[in-house]
């Protein structure tokens, strides 16, 4: 497929496993469930945008990609877009799905196997209580394997009562929070994915090696802490940041500030989302120390998202939502995120 032109071609459920499309053209193809592997060869593909399903006389341009019709992809993007998905861990949930237990047993198949790198890179609603988790693995990771352990695992701990699920958690601020988005992902009628500018809720999760999700910073007390205490420890971190230099530019310190307040002022926001909301500006002020560094960044990337997670509950009309939508972009802005 060496320089092919491949415009608006179908290529419904094409298996590519090889295939060389070195210099060809893919600008407007159809790449419903099409089967790609680390050996395509995608170098020097031609391809402005895709659909990723095929069209039907209602919508003629199903899922383009990008979503805004005024972007394209630049040269080389369509690449990169595409190939986080050659080499993933699809762990797909068909039956009441429990939260906690998925967030369990992803952080234990992490800490078993610190070789296949795993990485969440997509969670993705599917009905009304099914629930796709998409991981990303290092290169020759046996997925079969990993598979059949997270659900012999996960199906052990979906039999546990809530206290013993509990006993397990032990305050886990890794395991609270990846539960919550879970949890989230289930309540909302939309997808969570990498690479997607308007879907990029829980893009960045990463669970390396050890028992350490990065990015998802903080101190080690539970998310129910106390909420005065959680704040004062919030406001000592602000005021370690430097004010604004122009007084008509709130910096990353004034910006945190006035979402500190919107989150404690909150009359929609239960205590507990309200600690967690609170540590996650902690981390955010923690990584506003040095906000270009690309460590703070990605630290700075996944407290917004949680963030937003959050948020997403919340009713429309609520003061916080309105903050939220003002000052989270204005923070990931500060820290080079866009």
């Amino acid at each position: 497929m060496q320089d092919a032109d491949l415009s608006r071609a179908k290529l419904k459920q094409t298996q590519l496993d090889g295939t060389d499309f070195t210099g060809a053209t893919l600008t407007g193809a159809y790449i419903e469930d099409w089967g790609i592997t680390n050996t395509t060869k995608l170098h020097g593909v031609r391809c402005e945008y895709v659909f990723m399903r095929l069209p039907t006389k209602e919508d003629p341009d199903p899922l383009r990609k990008p979503d805004n019709k005024q972007e394209v992809f630049a040269d080389g993007e369509f690449a990169d877009f595409i190939k986080p998905i050659f080499d993933t861990l699809d762990l797909y949930h068909n039956q009441g799905v429990d939260p906690r237990a998925v967030a369990i047993a992803f952080k234990n198949l992490a800490e078993n196997h610190p070789e296949a790198e795993l990485e969440i890179v997509a969670m993705e609603k599917r009905g009304d209580d099914k629930i796709l988790l998409r991981a990303k693995t290092a290169a020759g990771s046996d997925k079969s394997q990993l598979s059949a352990e997270y659900f012999d695992d996960y199906n052990q701990l979906k039999a546990l009562s809530q206290s013993q699920q509990l006993l397990l958690v032990e305050k886990d601020k890794r395991i609270i929070s990846l539960e919550n988005m879970v949890d989230t992902a289930l309540k909302q009628p939309k997808f969570y994915n990498q690479g997607d500018t308007n879907m990029s809720d829980i893009s960045g999760i990463n669970i390396q090696g050890s028992s350490n999700v990065s990015g998802i910073a903080g101190n080690n007390s539970s998310s129910i802490a106390n909420l005065g205490t959680i704040s004062g420890n919030v406001s000592i971190a602000l005021n370690q940041l430097p004010d604004a230099p122009d007084a008509d530019k709130p910096g990353i310190k004034e910006l945190l500030s006035q979402l500190q307040d919107a989150i404690i002022q909150s009359t929609y926001l239960p205590e507990e989302e309200k600690a967690e909301a609170l540590e996650q500006v902690n981390t955010l002020a923690e990584a506003g120390k040095n906000p270009q560094e690309s460590t703070k960044q990605k630290t700075a990337k996944t407290a917004i998202t949680m963030l937003k997670g959050i948020f997403t509950g919340l009713p429309a009309v609520a003061s916080l939502v309105e903050a939220g939508n003002k000052l989270l972009p204005a923070i990931s802005k500060l820290f080079g995120l866009g």
